[in-house]
């Protein structure tokens, strides 16, 4: 078939697929559908080395190992900022302890260091600031490096910028992939819409990347993947459930911004579902603390209820958890309050999911999730207990700027638990959690390591942390040893040019919970980056890659050379 009758045969096959596309679960098509143009026009081809669909962390991180190794790529987004957890959910970063002096991969590195000079070349810092070479812009309890998502978008962006200037990465923002022309072992092309235009291009490549924040091509190209809890008998995994239930996902979140002015008032109107949430007890297994607009929740190791205090004035407990500024790191004057990113256990939404339900109910999902973190920003403006006896913060204030939104939530609620993809090998809990070593090799928990993976493609490490999950589970957070990320949960079952570089990579639904973070996430991405240059200069298929130790090696090489560790030194 020549290529103008494989366009045509494409083009028919998605005008099929479109009604079951718009249904399937893409969360900016459930919360605002893209018009449909009033006369159909030809989508337009565009090609490149490598397509990756989804601008999140670990997608950046992908353009740039590819871009960087001579590619031509294509990147996809579905709002206007790139970089995912980092940006568009708002999210600063969690990290191992390590993380200033190991446990990420050097563009990581840089891209944190650059971070910390943005700040130093742009804002009016104090002198002890600038002479810190470990500045923590926001001083958060949370990370060594609490900053304002803008900046992670003016990072990334200018780690770009060469690529993009001479065409080697072109982003295609506000679009979502709709359909695609694939085989039970290839994709050939990816057709995507732009959301404020409805306007479609057919993109194509020899090599396609899932890069979205649940795994959203992956239904569409029909790859083999997973959701929600498997079962003990799918992973071996003592902690599974003896029957596997996929819809039983960790919590997403609605993540906010918010500064403290003494004396103002800044309280919002009553939202619109304040009533329910206010005297809402999530139905959980061990059970909550109590209601959900409580300063009062489960500790996630011990499930007992804690308090972790929060005093805007003072700066401390959960205020200082996610702080994005410390005025005091600046010149007096130039932040009337400190400011801090609302990313806690009282607005993480437990009711429902976002993805493998319908579309009209993950749109009531997101407007109910979103319900919720107003009403928890206002439950602490008029009713929350302060140490004076006194209720309410009044001086707390929305701040719809830091997130570049109107409303003041993020641009995208924060994803926690993706579609996975049955991979070639699937890291389990007996890989890497301390008490399944322990147990394994017989070894107190002190003496454990994490299982080696001779098909290493970077490292990470982080407890297995699980939020409370629509399925009713509390927390799950537990010890974990340092890790390897293997090439074989980057190689999907019977797809050979398909790749994931977000949380959809072979883990379970609990090992997802340390491989989800923001430097694993990133080392992920560049790694199926580097994969999609290494192949594409030897000829090979990824999958080739792991099964020929000539061709590993060679890659493995690749990846030192560029600076992704293998293994924990």
């Amino acid at each position: 078939m020549n290529s103008s009758s494989s366009r045509r045969a494409f083009l028919k096959r998605a005008a099929l697929l479109l009604p079951a596309a718009l249904a399937a679960p893409s969360l900016q098509r459930a919360q605002s559908p893209a018009p449909a143009p009033a006369k159909k026009i030809p989508a337009k081809e565009l090609a490149a080395d490598l397509v990756i669909i989804g601008g999140g962390t670990g997608g950046c991180a992908a353009a740039l190992a590819a871009a960087r190794n001579g590619l031509r790529v294509i990147m996809t987004e579905e709002t206007d900022w790139i970089g995912g957890q980092l940006t568009s959910q708002a999210v600063p970063p969690d990290e191992n302890a390590l993380i200033e002096t190991t446990g990420g991969t050097r563009s990581y590195q840089d891209f944190r260091t650059r971070v910390r000079d943005y700040y130093a070349r742009n804002f009016p810092l104090t002198a002890e600031a600038r002479a810190n070479p470990r500045l923590n812009p926001g001083n958060g309890s949370v990370s060594k490096l609490c900053h304002e998502p803008r900046v992670a978008l003016a990072v990334l962006e200018e780690m770009l910028a060469p690529f993009v200037a001479v065409g080697r990465v072109q982003i295609l923002r506000h679009h979502v992939a709709i359909s695609a022309d694939a085989t039970s072992e290839r994709i050939a092309a990816v057709l995507v819409r732009r959301r404020d235009t409805g306007r479609d291009l057919v993109l194509r490549a020899p090599l396609f990347v899932d890069a979205t924040e649940m795994g959203d091509l992956l239904p569409l190209v029909r790859a083999d993947y997973v959701t929600g809890y498997e079962s003990r008998r799918d992973t071996g995994e003592e902690r599974a459930p003896s029957k596997a239930q996929p819809l039983n996902m960790q919590a997403f979140t609605c993540c906010f911004a918010m500064d403290y002015l003494a004396g103002d008032d800044h309280t919002i109107d009553r939202p619109r579902d304040y009533a329910f949430w206010r005297d809402h007890t999530p139905p959980l297994n061990p059970p909550w603390a109590g209601k959900l607009l409580s300063l009062f929740y489960s500790q996630p190791q011990t499930l007992k209820p804690f308090n972790y205090g929060f005093d805007p004035a003072k700066g401390t407990g959960l205020f200082k958890y996610r702080r994005l500024i410390d005025r005091t790191n600046f010149a007096p004057g130039t932040y009337a309050g400190d400011v801090t990113l609302v990313n806690w256990p009282q607005n993480d939404y437990m009711l429902g999911n976002l993805f493998e339900v319908p579309a009209e109910e993950a749109a009531r999902h997101l407007d109910r999730a979103k319900q919720l973190s107003l009403s928890w920003l206002h439950w602490l403006q008029t009713e929350c207990p302060r140490p004076d006896g006194g209720t309410g913060w009044k001086g707390l204030r929305l701040r719809p700027d830091i997130v570049g939104t109107e409303d003041g939530l993020a641009k995208y609620p924060y994803i926690r638990e993706s579609r996975r993809i049955k991979a070639e090998f699937t890291v389990t809990e007996n890989h890497i959690g301390t008490a399944a070593r322990a147990k394994l090799t017989g070894k107190p928990a002190a003496e454990v390591t994490a299982e080696p993976f001779p098909d290493s493609v970077g490292i990470g490490h982080y407890n297995i942390d699980l939020h409370p999950s629509s399925g009713g589970d509390n927390y799950i957070d537990f010890a974990a040893r340092p890790f390897q990320i293997p090439l074989g949960a980057l190689l999907p079952r019977r797809i050979e040019n398909l790749l994931p570089a977000c949380k959809n990579l072979g883990v379970t639904h609990l090992t997802n919970g340390c491989y989800r973070l923001h430097p694993v996430e990133w080392n992920i991405g560049e790694s199926v980056g580097a994969l999609a240059a290494f192949c594409a200069t030897r000829k090979c298929s990824p999958r080739a890659v792991r099964h020929q130790s000539e061709l590993l090696q060679g890659f493995q090489s690749a990846l030192t050379t560029q600076g992704v560790p293998l293994a924990w030194s």
